[in-house]
This record gives C-alpha cells, sequence and structure tokens, in this order.
C-alpha cells in the first residue's frame, strides 16, 4: 500500500485521477463522499451494491455474473467505484488510479448507519438496487461493529497484493473528509 501522506496530497491525486475507489465500512460516509466527488470530477458514478452485488429482493447476484460485470465496468477509462469488497481487489485494483479509504471509527459507523436506516427505512436508497429496501438487524450492526479487526486485515492483504503501487488516502474523521472537499473545491 502506497499511503499518502497528507490530505492535500490526496486532493492532487484525485484531480488528477480517472479511475477511483472509494471503500470503507458501511455507515462511514463513502457513498456521499463518493457522490460529492463524482458530481464535482464529472465521473461515472458506480454502486457496488446496486449495480454488482444486488437483486430486487435482497438476493445476491450470483459471482460469475458479479465478476464478469465489474471486469467490464473496470475496463472502461473511467469511473468511481464505491464499495469495497475484497473478493474483486484482483480486477479493481490493477485499473485503480486512486484509493479513497474512509476508515471511521465504529462508533460513527454505527450512528452512520442507524442514521440511513431511519432516513431510507422501507425504500431503496439511491446507491443500493431497486427493490432492496432500507433495513437494519443485529447482524448489521455486529458487522459494523467488527469491521476493523475482521475485514480492515483483508483490505490490507489486498491492497498490498493487487495494489501495491496505487496511492491510497485514509479519511479517518468528518472533518479529514470535509478539509478534502475544501481542497477539491467541492460543496460540503
Amino acid at each position: 500500500m502506497q499511503e499518502l501522506s497528507s490530505i492535500a496530497e490526496g486532493a492532487a491525486h484525485l484531480r488528477a485521477a480517472d479511475r477511483i475507489l472509494v471503500m470503507g465500512c458501511s455507515g462511514g460516509g463513502k457513498s456521499t463522499l463518493a457522490q460529492k466527488i463524482v458530481a464535482f470530477l464529472d465521473l461515472p458514478y458506480v454502486s457496488m451494491d446496486r449495480e454488482f452485488f444486488w437483486l430486487p429482493g435482497w438476493v445476491k447476484r450470483d459471482k460469475t455474473e458479479e465478476r464478469a460485470l465489474i471486469a467490464a465496468k473496470v475496463a472502461e477509462d473511467r469511473w468511481l467505484i464505491d464499495g469495497t469488497g475484497p473478493s474483486t481487489f484482483d480486477l479493481r485494483l490493477p485499473r485503480t488510479e486512486l484509493v479513497l479509504w474512509v476508515r471511521m471509527p465504529r462508533w460513527i459507523c454505527i450512528w452512520g448507519a442507524l442514521s440511513r436506516a431511519l432516513r431510507w427505512l422501507g425504500r431503496s436508497r439511491p446507491d443500493m438496487a431497486p427493490g432492496c429496501p432500507e433495513r437494519i438487524d443485529w447482524e448489521f450492526l455486529r458487522y459494523i461493529w467488527d469491521w476493523e479487526q475482521k475485514f480492515a486485515p483483508k483490505v490490507l492483504a489486498g491492497l498490498a497484493q493487487h495494489g501495491p503501487d496505487v496511492p491510497v488516502l485514509q479519511l479517518k474523521s468528518r472533518g479529514e473528509m470535509r478539509q478534502l472537499l475544501d481542497l477539491l473545491g467541492c460543496p460540503a
């Protein structure tokens, strides 16, 4: 992992990048950040949940089909992909020019997921597949609570294996996210 040393360095890389991966734990604000960046940089927005992972009724898409869709998308010249999914890093990281890792404390992610659930409960949010109304349960909250311990090591291993030369900017607070948007000139 080629970790960037400052948010200013990340903003400079972001301005020049045509293929960006925004990842992190659910509820951390990655989709909100991604949507602000694509609006400003005029990049195509790709939600992994909406376009690859889920079919209506919370049915998981077949892995072979999922990988084929991802491979086709990453072959395109310009995109911002919103989603972590380390099992497809082998497809995405070799084409990625910058990774933004939204790495918030778990209590912020829990709060974000609960707030989002209240806002969208019973409806599909724009970054989710149609027919997948927002829901929240203890299993999902446990997933968020354990994310850093269980899934961050998989992310680090995937970055090392499939994208050792890809610059990575870790954003660990809402303030850092605002600072990045300010440096880009994006409205917060």
